[in-house]
Parts: C-alpha cells; structure tokens; sequence
C-alpha cells in the first residue's frame, strides 16, 4: 500500500551500500512487524495520542512534503487566501497521521467496529443489493480521499458483491504480503494492475465490483488530460476503456470523514451503460466527480502526493 511503500522507499538501501539488499529488506521488516502489531492493537483514544505526536513531528519538525502540499493547494484554490490555505494544511496533516494508523488497526479491527466506524448509507446498500439482483457486474471509481482502506472493508462485510481491488504490489515481498494480509481480511480481493482487464474477464460470471483508484499520476504519453482542480492533469484511461470493454455500470465512491475516526460512504451510478459513451466522457466524469467530493471536504484529500509532476507535452514545447 501506498503507506508501507512510503516507508520501506524511506530506509531502502541506496547504491553503493554493500549490505545485501534481501538480507536488510528481512531486517527492516522484521524490525517493524512488532511495532506495526503493536499498534493495531492499541485502543483508538491511545493511537489518536500517539497521531497527534506525529502530527507535531511531521509538520514541525520535518516539514514533510509541506512545500509540495502548499504548492498543490495553492494552485487548486486560487480563490482561497493563504490564511484558508494553510488551515486546510494542517487538518490535511491531522488527517494524514489518522488515516496512516487507522490502517493498521485493519489487521485486529472488528467487523461490528469497522462498519460502524466506516458506515454505508442506506441508499448505498440498495444501490449495490440492486446491482446483485440484476446481477451487473460494477466499476468502482474514487480518490485517495477519506479512508479508502475502510471503505474497501466496509464493502466486503456489507454487500453481496465480491470486491476486487487494482493494486499496485510493492517490491518487498514481505510487506506486500502484510499488505495483502489488511486488505483481504474482510473477504476482499486483490488484482495486480498489470493483469487487470484478464482477471475482470475470467471474473465476470461472479457477481463482483471491482475498484479502480483513479486519481495516480500516469505517463503524460498514454493518459487523457483534463482539467482538474484548476490544474491540467494527466488521468489514466484504463478504467474507461476497461469499462467501456466490459460495459459494467461505473459507480462513483465518495468517502467523506463525519468525525475523528469515522467515515461516511455514498456511492452513486455515473454511467449506467459505458458502451454507449463518447471516448473520453467517462474519465472527465469521473474526474469532475472527484474535484467536487475535494471541494467539499479538502483537507482529506492526499495532498502530499506529487499529483502535477507532468506537463503535457505541447505545453513544455510552447513554453521553451
């Protein structure tokens, strides 16, 4: 996961270094399996504690990726004063430290306390139960917003569907492992990017929803650029043609934090029939949808992610 990769790139070997890779990659995780134990057994007052450290340590101290979170907000929010902005910074870097111990309470969680922590809408459960009985395979779209993590949990103990989500699995096998471990313990599925459009298809006689995570940056070369946050931005067209191929209903998910510690879940039918839609006009909904679930709630966006590191390639050329 996004999280534990963070980690594990932050205290990897460089070139250079003699240690056997393999043997500190055993070291390293060796090391932090008991603290990451330790703290998935911790009771949320103590955890939210120990969050509220971090939080002084990551935005006092070391300034993590402040320059990059700033730059990212102010050029979503041109409209918003530096006041506002660096407001949003800070609940962003209060939500951060929460969402990144959250998950590891995935690992001792309950299923009573994680469907309440993470509740789904009544109308959401009857849009998904609708779905099974008509037996349509979904295409789940959303962001890096809210705990995304829970949600995928929450589905799994909810809803008649088997839950497929596209990952990305991390080079150390060891912590892809703990990873895969927290993501399907509830049931939950998980699909390598690479063998995504396969799988769907030997899946599809399974009543399944499969979640696509649409807001990484892709290759300027192979995405479609849209205007998003006031931004161009390169998005990935893979869930559009995937959709389009399989012609599943694309359901947007929308995540939303309520309180510290609890998450709300609305889904809702963004194209019924993706088949029938123009090249291109589902990724722009889906990307409009996500800047507005932003818009209403900010701060629980991941801000630090380097979303705007490409250019598109005609704007470099006028630019030089």
């Amino acid at each position: 996961m996004l999280l534990l990769n963070v980690i594990f790139t932050a205290i990897a070997p460089k070139r250079g270094v003699v240690l056997n890779y393999c043997h500190l990659s055993f070291i390293i995780y060796y090391c932090l399996q008991p603290v990451i134990y330790g703290l998935a057994l911790l009771p949320f007052p103590v955890l939210y504690f120990l969050s509220d450290v971090m939080y002084v340590l990551l935005y006092y101290v070391l300034s993590y990726r402040k320059k990059v979170v700033m730059s990212n907000l102010r050029a979503s929010f041109p409209d918003k004063d530096e006041k506002e902005l660096k407001r949003i910074c800070k609940d962003f870097y209060h939500y951060l430290c929460d969402m990144f111990l959250e998950t590891f309470k995935t690992l001792t969680i309950s299923k009573a306390e994680m469907v309440k922590r993470c509740s789904f809408s009544q109308a959401t459960i009857d849009l998904f139960d609708q779905l099974a009985k008509e037996e349509k395979n979904a295409i789940l779209v959303m962001g890096h917003k809210g705990n995304w993590e829970w949600a995928g949990n929450t589905f799994s103990i909810l809803c008649k569907q088997q839950l497929y989500v596209i990952y990305h699995p991390l080079a150390n096998k060891r912590f892809n492992n703990l990873m895969y471990k927290m993501r399907t313990r509830f049931g939950t599925k998980l699909i390598a990017m690479q063998d995504t459009f396969r799988e769907m298809v030997k899946n599809r006689n399974i009543v399944n929803a499969t979640a696509f995570i649409a807001d990484q940056s892709p290759q300027p070369s192979t995405a479609q650029w849209v205007d998003f946050l006031h931004q161009d931005t390169p998005v990935f067209k893979g869930t559009e043609k995937i959709a389009q191929k399989m012609n599943s209903p694309v359901v947007f998910v929308s995540v939303t934090k309520v309180k510290r510690g609890y998450y709300s879940v609305e889904a809702s039918v963004l194209i019924d029939t993706p088949a029938n839609q123009n090249e291109g006009d589902i990724t722009i909904a889906h990307t409009k949808k996500l800047e507005e679930d932003i818009k209403e709630q900010p701060a629980t966006w991941l801000w630090s992610h380097r979303r705007w590191k490409h250019k598109r390639k005609q704007t470099l050329e006028t630019t030089l």
